[in-house]
């Protein structure tokens, strides 16, 4: 049987080299670099509302905080440190280990890829639902936000929109997919990528910025509130993958592409005087990085389709709280 410090010690406790303390006492002790801003955020995965009870532990070990990393991407952060809290299922706790180890195992693999410390957490029983934090680093002054776009600033997103929620549309039965199809769009939504390095990189590019986990639609509506302003968006620009542009004309696509979330990539803005930096920056890190529309002045998002009318969307994004 596992105890909650057994399972703390056997699969989550490592050796810390860039905390003074980590796991194993009251509080996790950890020192800034010099001229730096603490960047922190955290997300919650629940058991039937994130994730399929199903899922590989694994892929959920690896977007537990692949998530979060998103995060940090949006911010321009350097991720140092993470803080996780479990709650497991007793049944899971006390006779799956075989999940345990998947899923730490996920979790590490990724948090090494980006020398990211585990300093603490929590471990409790009941239904399955997973919280991480995670703390960065960027240099003072420097980090993006969602309240700085400018009348006239192009409006850019990284990668592909959209696979991920068609995943999800298959598993949950609303349409149906190719074997090819899904084996693609299912890696999107389980194992997305956190564009650490782009946000980096866009500290002096962009004036704002927010990571794509809500829909498109809903989080660039974060920038402009935030930033009070308005945009309009061409629908033929967004960037599709082939799978995408196979079944854009299928019930539910469409939502997927505007409003589906779980894509964790950046959308944010720039000058048109960047314009050029960003087309090589784009192809330095060999990442697209596409133009779909500008900031105006004004309020609400405007969406445009082939012809230059106004597309009309019921849905706009992800809602916690949508029966």
């Amino acid at each position: 049987m596992n105890k909650e410090f057994d399972i703390i010690r056997r699969y989550f406790k490592k050796t810390v080299s860039n905390a003074i303390l980590g796991i194993g006492d009251d509080a996790a002790l950890i020192v800034p670099s010099s001229k730096t801003e603490l960047a922190i955020s955290m997300d919650t995965l629940v058991s039937g509302k994130h994730f399929f009870a199903d899922t590989d532990p694994y892929k959920l070990g690896y977007k537990s905080l692949a998530v979060n990393l998103s995060d940090m991407a949006a911010m321009g952060a350097k991720p140092r440190w993470a803080m996780l809290s479990l709650t497991l299922p007793k049944i899971l706790a006390e006779q799956n280990e075989v999940w345990l180890g998947d899923f730490s195992q996920g979790f590490f693999e990724l948090a090494q890829t980006y020398q990211i410390e585990l300093i603490g957490g929590d471990t409790t029983s009941g239904p399955l639902s997973i919280c991480v934090q995670i703390i960065g680093e960027v240099a003072k002054g420097d980090a993006l936000r969602r309240s700085g776009a400018l009348v006239g600033d192009d409006i850019w997103v990284s990668g592909c929109l959209g696979d991920a929620a068609l995943a999800l549309c298959h598993e949950k039965q609303q349409m149906v997919l190719e074997s090819d199809e899904i084996d693609y769009c299912l890696s999107a939504l389980h194992m997305p990528t956190a564009r650490i390095v782009l946000g980096q990189k866009l500290i002096g590019l962009a004036h704002s910025a927010i990571d794509i986990s809500d829909g498109l639609m809903a989080d660039l509506g974060h920038i402009l509130s935030a930033s009070n302003k308005a945009a309009t968006i061409d629908l033929v620009l967004i960037p599709c993958s082939s799978v995408m542009q196979r079944v854009i004309q299928r019930p539910f696509a469409l939502d997927c592409l505007l409003s589906g979330g779980d894509d964790y990539e950046l959308c944010f803005t720039a000058s048109k005087s960047k314009h050029k930096a960003i087309e090589v920056l784009s192809e330095e890190l060999s990442l697209p990085l596409t133009c779909i529309g500008e900031i105006i002045q004004g309020e609400g998002l405007i969406v445009k389709d082939a012809d230059g009318n106004e597309i009309s969307m019921e849905k706009t994004g992800y809602d916690h709280f949508r029966s």
